[in-house]
């Protein structure tokens, strides 16, 4: 078996659970540090000649991080390609299952089984916040509707503010996101690099929490321990 991954959280999952199907992944794949296979360019410009290349037996991506015309490509090419849809924990550990089997695996890794158990407790704590959660800058992007890290937050107590907005990432002015009411704003470090200098002087008096993008946004190993890191980020920075 031959893969190709142009989803760097399931570039995580393949190359931890079954290392040698592994031949091309993208050039954001940045897990595991050690991985070395042939990178065949970005998740929105992938090289397809490049991938064609490989002779993969399967190409796995994403609906969201991956354009239809490009995934159009390779299969006219001949490439098997199977498209994952990920907008909440659940369907993340499902489409997880999916495409290990997909790529060979014979039975569930350890990790997958971690993170199905830490998922599994209460959703609510007693006190629930309201969060902005802004994705880039320049111009200002937030998570709206229907996302896998807006269910994320969900699950730890944090609503996101713009949950019922009709775009899953809507631009929004500073202005407006400065009055939407929310209590707490919560600054991953990807895609857009928000740090203690870069991000939190733009929402004067509010709360900001820096988190990891990766526990925010991945859906592979890194979920067996995102729930307790993500939570212990947020109280510590977002009282």
């Amino acid at each position: 078996m031959r893969v190709v991954s142009l989803v760097p959280s399931l570039t995580e999952a393949v190359a931890v659970t079954l290392p040698a199907v592994l031949v091309g992944a993208t050039d954001w794949c940045s897990h595991p540090a050690d991985l070395d296979v042939t990178r065949i360019g970005g998740t929105k410009n992938p090289d397809v000649d490049a991938v064609v290349r490989l002779a993969p037996d399967l190409v796995v991506a994403n609906e969201e991080e991956n354009r239809e015309t490009d995934l159009a490509a390779l299969r006219a090419a001949g490439i098997e390609v199977l498209v994952t849809e990920v907008r909440d924990v659940p369907g993340a550990l499902r489409e997880l299952d999916r495409v290990l089997a997909a790529c060979g695996a014979s039975g569930r890794p350890r990790w997958l089984d971690e993170a199905e158990a830490a998922w599994a407790g209460p959703a609510a704590p007693d006190r629930r916040r309201t969060a902005i959660v802004p994705v880039w800058r320049r111009p200002w992007m937030v998570l709206g509707r229907d996302t896998f890290a807006g269910d994320v937050l969900a699950r730890l107590g944090v609503d996101n503010a713009y949950a019922r907005h009709q775009d899953r990432y809507p631009r929004v002015p500073l202005a407006e996101l400065n009055a939407a009411g929310a209590d707490l704003v919560v600054l991953p470090d990807e895609p857009y690099r928000f740090t203690a200098e870069d991000g939190p002087e733009a929402f004067p008096g509010l709360p900001c929490a820096l988190v990891d993008g990766r526990l925010l946004t991945w859906y592979g190993p890194s979920l067996a321990g995102a729930r307790t890191r993500l939570d212990a980020a947020l109280r510590a920075d977002g009282r």
